[in-house]
């Protein structure tokens, strides 16, 4: 093991372990991250963080925050996130076309952006089962 992760929510530690190498949804597209990489700061989307652990991938669904990465250690604070360890693909899948539904006859703003958010988590789910079936 090689990084040392910790992912903080407002409420409590989501995870603390250490990994050989983590994909990050970052704002401007997925960062991988391994031993070594230069220090750096950048938001997260809401999305799917993938991490490396005995050569198998574990999916986590982050809800948005930020990442600092220095010195092998990645330090991500979160507005929320999921630790999966299995998804109901058809349920996900319900729900991902709820989440399209409800953005579409959205009308105000308020209405607008509280659908996108959760077409977002909707799509993450429906990520981190491929990430689990593809395991």
């Amino acid at each position: 093991m090689n990084l040392k992760i910790r992912v903080i929510a407002p409420d409590k530690v989501v995870w603390d372990a250490n990994a050989e190498e983590v994909i990050l949804p970052s704002s401007t597209g997925q960062l991988g991250i391994l031993k070594g990489h230069i220090p750096l700061l950048t938001a997260l989307d809401i999305g799917v963080m993938r991490v490396r652990i005995n050569k198998e991938w574990q999916p986590i669904i982050l809800l948005g925050g930020f990442a600092e990465i220095k010195n092998n250690n990645i330090t991500i604070l979160v507005n929320g996130a999921e630790n999966i360890s299995s998804i109901d693909i058809e349920e996900a899948q319900g729900n991902l076309e709820t989440a399209i539904n409800l953005l579409a006859e959205a009308k105000t703003n308020k209405e607008k952006i509280e659908a996108t958010q959760n077409l977002r988590k909707a799509r993450a789910k429906i990520q981190a089962a491929n990430v689990l079936n593809n395991m």
